[in-house]
């Protein structure tokens, strides 16, 4: 397997998240984050140290948000004679609503933050009278009829390059370097009395799809037209946002995809082949609730 150049070895994870215990992904010890227990089982599974890793994270997803295709890579000093081996000992090292799906090894220039092409998002509505307590944590419950042919109208004028100043948390608004963001697509899929809200951007800023969702909810319920899109975001104020709805809660969101090219994806020469664990494959996985 080919070395990172200082003597290391690259290896990427697809981690899966339930994020309703989890204060996010980003390290902090207290409260626990997901990347603190998924750096637990890597240094006891390592048995390096924690900055011996250089762990890094693709998404920082907040507080309460799931993930089924979370990134992240690390480095390791030795290489492994099975990967089989440290998947099994990582899983078997977290909780129950932790999962590392897929390690492979990785080239020296692949990066999970930076080499990222796009991210994909879903946000879960379940929209009837009543909630379905099997979807409590997963889905956002709207019991208004909501108008999904017009959320599709208005999700249109989010497609494209645009500043979405008016989007980004208020409180973060002063730390936010480049609000222009691109956005590839924004679907709205019905599955029976579930509305599923797939977004697909070269990058997010902090919380723009938990407030882009609830103004495509005001649409949907036709409160407000389809039209009022380009005007918030023509105003760049997240004040005007603010007159219309707040940001829709985080147990609906999920993320869901990091996409990358194919050249960030090369396994190095000579190295394993991904590892989905011994006793599945990528196949037969399925997403329960996205």
């Amino acid at each position: 397997m080919k070395e990172t150049g200082d003597g290391g070895y690259k290896w990427r994870l697809v981690i899966a998240y339930d994020g309703t215990r989890y204060a996010g992904w980003q390290y902090q010890s207290s409260p626990p984050t997901v990347q603190c227990f998924v750096e637990k089982a890597l240094t006891t599974a390592t048995k390096l140290e924690r900055n011996d890793l250089h762990f890094v994270g693709a998404s920082r997803t907040d507080k309460g948000v799931h993930a089924w295709g979370q990134v992240a890579h690390f480095v390791t000093p030795f290489d492994y004679d099975s990967i089989e081996s440290i998947h099994a000992a990582l899983n078997g090292l977290l909780p129950d609503d932790i999962r590392v799906r897929e390690i492979s090894p990785a080239m020296p220039e692949f990066h999970a933050r930076f080499s990222a092409k796009s991210k994909i998002y879903h946000y879960k509505i379940h929209n009837d009278t009543f909630m379905d307590p099997f979807q409590r944590q997963y889905a956002y419950h709207s019991a208004h009829k909501l108008n999904a042919a017009v959320m599709r109208e208005a999700a249109k004028y989010f497609i494209g390059k645009h500043d979405f100043s008016a989007f980004v948390n208020a409180s973060q608004k002063e730390q936010v370097r480049d609000p222009v963001k691109d956005i590839f697509r924004f679907d709205v899929i019905e599955l029976g009395v579930l509305l599923r809200l797939e977004v697909e951007g070269s990058g997010f800023l902090y919380r723009q799809v938990r407030n882009m969702v609830p103004l495509l909810i005001q649409i949907g319920r036709e409160a407000l037209p389809p039209d009022i899109v380009p005007k918030i975001l023509a105003t760049r104020d997240r004040r005007v946002l603010a007159k219309y709805t707040m940001f829709a809660p985080p147990h609906g969101l999920c993320l869901v995809t990091v996409k990358y090219n194919e050249e960030h994806l090369r396994l190095p020469s000579g190295s394993f082949a991904t590892s989905f664990g011994m006793h599945y494959t990528i196949g037969s996985c399925k997403l329960p609730f996205y």
